[in-house]
């Protein structure tokens, strides 16, 4: 019987101290990546449970579920060891500069539905172990090493959706199956794709950029219509903002488990905590205010900086759980350019959800809204802005699964952190307040000046409504001014910012648009980079604007020649049809409708 019980206590002590395979696989991940000592150094090879590190998201059972470590600079080894998490369904490392090989382990991870590798250094060829990975839905390999030939074996992926193998030196022979994959791209390699053979080397999610002279009457007849849907929006949207903010009554409620959501590990914070946080949510706090709330600066316990978004619209058909899964959701969206939830907070007439407090406020504030003695964002940093926040939006169009759509774009919503890099906020909330209105298909929500016209008449939103949105952002960077601005008119100018930047555009005077604040400290072929970029982006048809993905690569100097050649071609023949038209219909220059016939043919 002693030797029994010595037996058993050895047992209990050695699954105490004995180091779990999870967490052995992901220090040695770690190590490899050579991650220096201010990176990842929560990860203790002594903890036996890896679900409490960061970038780690487990599930109910503490199986690692996703490792998450992009644009961190790594510089090492992918190691093999990975293949020990046969409970991961997300691995993604892209933007690092990580070398070696891609381990042949990762065919073991049959659960896996997303791989995303881009953006490093990896060499070798593509492990055709892949092809054990039926459940897989994206696989991202763009801009690294990547030599030989596409594994055969990848045609066997069923679930497969997004495949990018993009900017490698990949020779030979693409598997006929791959062709059939809704979204790819083959591009920049040696295959048997492109403009010699049968197939493109990039998928064709391009509409016709055909458009008939009947749509054009259409539109001109749509322009009536369309005054009367803004006056009426704009009613809404008035009386919308006044039954949202008429209510500041806050409902104290018990106190709450701080417990956690696995799926994410995100914070459920007290409604009690949260008013002692905010001064009681006092006015003296309010950060800013939009169309999905007020935001208040506070304080935590452990003297934690945040930012409380109390959001209106709450009323939720789906309850608590609805809204948690909603907030999930937007958790797990982690990268560099985007703001991270901390937390959120519930109660039976409150939805509060909980940010980083960013201390250079928002890209406009630092355009428009300084104090005396504050320094103006400079030109490089404008830059980075705009190169930054175009990933940011990238990630969530095309990384995101369900894909996410920001519908208010605008330089407002975009932060700024302590090296004043650009932080996407507010992503997500749109569908986080309108998913619970199951009496509402639609709902317009966004900034005026900001709304993509297709948006506005339709209520239907897509990715090329941020890019609209995004465009007008790069508008506010270059300019410093706002996207509407009745001022303008005494000056004679035009009231959308869009329409302003155009006139000056077409009469080759540039550095009229520039903000003055720069004091011509900027580069002007830069300036007019950007501003080319805008104008490709704001096109009133969808179909014809870029989607983000092509937006950075324009930005960082790929491929913006071709598309601005090809609009000032269709934009000379849109205008020449717009002249034929107003000498047939003979309306002459007093006509208040003819710069919104040009507008809603599409042609501005």
């Amino acid at each position: 019987m002693e030797l029994f019980l010595a037996i058993l206590i050895l047992a209990c002590l050695y699954s105490f101290v004995s180091p779990d395979s999870q967490g052995d696989a992901l220090f040695a991940l770690k190590s490899s990546l050579n991650a220096s000592s201010d990176q990842l150094s929560d990860w203790d090879q002594n903890h036996v449970n890896p679900c409490t590190w960061s970038k780690i998201t487990c599930d109910d059972n503490n199986n690692v579920m996703m490792v998450s470590l992009s644009n961190m600079g790594f510089s090492g080894t992918l190691t093999p060891r990975l293949g020990v998490l046969t409970h991961l369904n997300t691995l993604s490392l892209q933007g690092n500069g990580i070398t070696g090989k891609i381990p042949e382990a990762l065919g073991n991870l049959t659960r896996l539905t997303m791989v995303d590798l881009e953006k490093n250094r990896f060499s070798g060829e593509i492990p055709a172990s892949l092809g054990n990975l039926k459940k897989l839905q994206f696989l991202f390999l763009s801009q690294n090493n990547l030599t030989g030939t596409i594994p055969e074996s990848l045609s066997g992926l069923p679930n497969l959706i997004n495949l990018q193998l993009a900017l490698n030196d990949l020779t030979g022979k693409v598997p006929d199956s791959l062709f059939q994959v809704p979204k790819y791209n083959f591009s920049d390699n040696h295959l048997n794709c492109g403009l010699n053979f049968s197939h493109r080397c990039v998928s064709d999610s391009e509409g016709s950029p055909s458009k008939s002279k009947t749509g054009l009457v259409i539109g001109i007849v749509g322009g009536f219509l369309g005054i009367i849907l803004l006056g009426g929006f704009m009613l809404f949207f008035w009386r919308g903002r006044h039954k949202g903010y008429k209510r500041e009554i806050f409902v104290d409620v018990a106190g709450e488990v701080d417990r956690r959501i696995p799926f994410g590990q995100l914070r459920r914070f007290a409604w009690r905590e949260l008013q002692l946080a905010t001064d009681n949510f006092s006015e003296k706090n309010v950060l800013g205010q939009g169309g999905f709330g007020k935001v208040y600066k506070g304080v935590l316990n452990d003297s934690t900086k945040v930012a409380v978004k109390r959001l209106t619209d709450y009323e939720s058909p789906g309850g608590d759980a609805a809204f948690q899964r909603e907030v999930e959701m937007i958790s797990v969206a982690v990268h560099k350019n985007l703001l991270r939830l901390i937390g959120f907070c519930t109660t039976p007439t409150e939805r509060l959800l909980v940010y980083p407090y960013m201390q250079n406020l928002s890209v406009a504030y630092r355009l428009r809204e300084l104090k005396p003695g504050e320094s103006v964002l400079a030109w490089p940093a404008r830059k980075r802005v705009a190169l930054g926040t175009a990933r940011g939006l990238e990630y969530l169009h095309e990384h995101c699964n369900p894909k996410i759509i920001h519908r208010d774009v605008k330089a407002a919503n975009v932060l700024l952190d302590e090296d004043c890099e650009a932080v996407v906020g507010d992503f997500g909330l749109a569908k986080l307040v309108d998913v619970r209105k199951t009496n509402v298909t639609t709902q317009v929500r966004g900034t005026m000046g900001h709304i993509a016209p297709e948006y506005l008449s339709t209520g239907k939103s897509s990715e090329k409504t941020d890019v609209f949105g995004y465009g007008i952002m790069l508008l506010e960077i270059v300019t410093g001014q706002r996207a509407i601005d009745f001022s303008r008119l005494e000056e004679e100018d035009d009231v959308l910012l869009l329409d302003h930047v155009k006139k000056l555009q077409r009469e080759k005077r540039l550095d009229a648009i520039v903000d003055r604040n720069l004091h011509r400290n900027y580069n002007m072929d830069e300036v007019e980079m950007m501003i080319q970029v805008a104008l490709l982006c704001t096109q009133g048809s969808p179909e014809d604007r870029p989607a983000m993905s092509e937006v950075v690569r324009m930005l960082e100097g790929e491929g913006l020649t071709e598309r601005w050649e090809e609009w000032q071609h269709v934009e000379v023949t849109r205008r020449q049809e717009y002249d034929r038209l107003q000498r047939r219909f003979d309306w002459g220059e007093d006509s208040i409708y003819n710069q919104d016939a040009v507008e809603l043919s599409g042609g501005r």
